[in-house]
């Protein structure tokens, strides 16, 4: 561990300069995603989800991306976890994809919303039986004793609900609606490139932040 400090990488991939990014964020975020996609990044669909919790202490995980329009960027899991607790009591968050091999980040920030219940149930009714039926096994975020807990659970849940287990109440997507988003392109030398958008008067406005 004494060798962590000597730790060292120089990004010289690519370059992010204003001429080449989108008058807006959105399409400037699918263009990214895409070149993750087409490039083999591993799960291009992972960002980090940050909450603050009544403690005012913030929390992460890992939640995957599942739709980003006009209208914002989508998740699903559980109400009743941490997250979703979090988020009842203060409905903002940040987002962060971190596309290692290509030295790309991008975060996004804003307030947080719960999706329609028609759109949470037709993704849910998407997912394969065994994550369905873990969606009513799981007390996301509980201690429990064992993992044998969780086996018996889904065991009852398939007993239950059988091949086509409705959407449990408490399980649904959220919807990260942004106010700010950030581009970072690792450069040479640690001056990296970082573009910010930020919406002011209803239109985005886009910066540079120094690195």
């Amino acid at each position: 561990m004494s060798d962590l400090a000597k730790l060292r990488k120089s990004y010289e991939l690519a370059e992010f300069d204003e001429d080449q990014a989108a008058d807006a964020p959105l399409p400037q975020f699918q263009q990214w995603l895409q070149a993750a996609l087409d490039g083999g990044v591993p799960e291009p669909n992972a960002m980090t989800l940050a909450t603050v919790g009544a403690d005012g202490r913030p929390s992460t995980r890992i939640v995957l991306i599942k739709g980003a329009d006009a209208r914002g960027l989508v998740w699903f899991t559980n109400y009743d976890s941490r997250k979703g607790q979090e988020l009842a009591l203060h409905p903002f968050a940040a987002l962060q994809f971190h596309w290692v091999t290509q030295e790309r980040v991008v975060r996004v920030e804003g307030r947080v919303e719960k999706v329609s219940a028609e759109e949470s149930d037709a993704y849910f009714q998407s997912r394969p039986l065994d994550s369905r039926l873990g969606a009513w096994a799981s007390p996301q975020s509980q201690v429990i004793s064992s993992r044998a807990v969780l086996v018996a659970n889904a065991a009852k849940a398939a007993l239950t609900h059988g091949l086509q287990p409705a959407r449990p109440p408490h399980w649904g997507g959220y919807r990260l609606v942004p106010d700010c988003w950030e581009f970072w392109q690792g450069r040479k030398s640690r001056l990296h490139d970082r573009l910010r958008y930020r919406m002011v008067d209803g239109q985005w406005q886009r910066e540079r932040l120094a690195p």
